[in-house]
């Protein structure tokens, strides 16, 4: 009898000893967590006992913490960017509706036609840049609220080789205004691939559209029979470190104006939508930007 006792009292102090451990670890799970979210700082909890189940569960907190963490520097990042990107884009605005005003104030009090031919000039110039700014800001809009599957299903079979024949040619007076004449490469072979039609017509668009903006004057367009597609033109604006902000949201080149910095985001999103890559890289004065389909 007095070793039955002597167990059962042995049985109940390892309990008691085994419950007080559970209780501080709570506790310092508690008191670990409420400090990681007060001070938004990078320390992990942590735990004196060594029992498994609470050690299982200060790894789970552990990982939640993480997510939260991240998820809360990106919404500071988004916030910021998004801060910025209004500054610049109401500076892009303004500057072009700062010169529609004013030039339709000169409009107005000139009578000599050949002035009046010129102003108009101006201001339908200046025009257009608002309205390219305007149409980005809206397609892109457009694009971050539509799913993968409303472009899922809009998939067909299309040949790649003619979209990209027909984005070149509808580029082509632009180009040539900017003193650039394309070099094109394109395989015999038919690249055949399942995708949306006019969203891999706009991804060509938005790369053309770039060189004429940023080339130096030479852009070079090849296309593989595997479907690999290559943009490269010198440019001297650029450098290693921003080309590799080229497809964030709202990034422009300095000294390229009258651009949201949307056209190559866009570009990025669709195409991962098809399924394919796309990168940049600079080497020896010149951007390259490879497309994989």
């Amino acid at each position: 009898m007095v070793a039955i006792i002597c167990l059962l009292g042995t049985s109940i102090l390892l309990l008691c000893l085994k419950l007080h451990a559970l209780k501080q670890s709570a506790r310092e799970i508690r008191t670990s967590f409420e400090s990681a979210l007060q001070n938004d700082t990078n320390v992990v909890i942590g735990i004196s006992s060594r029992d498994r189940d609470m050690a299982a569960l200060a790894d789970s907190i552990n990982r939640v913490l993480q997510l939260l963490r991240q998820e809360h520097l990106q919404y500071r990042r988004g916030d910021l960017e998004l801060k910025n990107a209004i500054t610049n884009i109401s500076h892009d605005l303004r500057t072009p509706l700062t010169a529609i005003c004013g030039y339709t104030d000169l409009l107005r009090k000139t009578e000599d036609l050949t002035e009046a031919q010129s102003y108009a000039g101006i201001i339908r110039e200046r025009a257009d840049v608002m309205r390219e700014l305007t149409e980005e800001l809206f397609s892109y809009t457009l694009l971050t609220a539509e799913g993968d599957a409303d472009h899922a299903e809009s998939a067909e079979e299309t040949n790649v080789n003619q979209v990209l024949q027909e984005c070149i040619a509808g580029a082509y007076p632009a180009l040539t205004a900017r003193g650039i004449e394309p070099v094109i490469s394109l395989p015999e072979e038919l690249v055949i691939r399942t995708l949306n039609r006019g969203d891999l017509s706009r991804v060509f668009s938005n790369l053309l559209n770039n060189a004429v903006k940023y080339s130096d004057g030479d852009l070079e367009i090849t296309m593989t029979a595997d479907g690999e597609i290559t943009f490269s033109n010198t440019s001297q604006k650029l450098s290693t470190i921003s080309v590799g902000q080229l497809f964030d949201r709202f990034f422009t080149v300095e000294s390229g104006r009258s651009s949201t910095g949307l056209g190559l985001s866009i570009a990025r999103t669709l195409v991962r939508r098809m399924g394919g890559s796309i990168d940049a890289d600079y080497k020896d004065r010149r951007l390259i930007i490879r497309i994989r389909l």
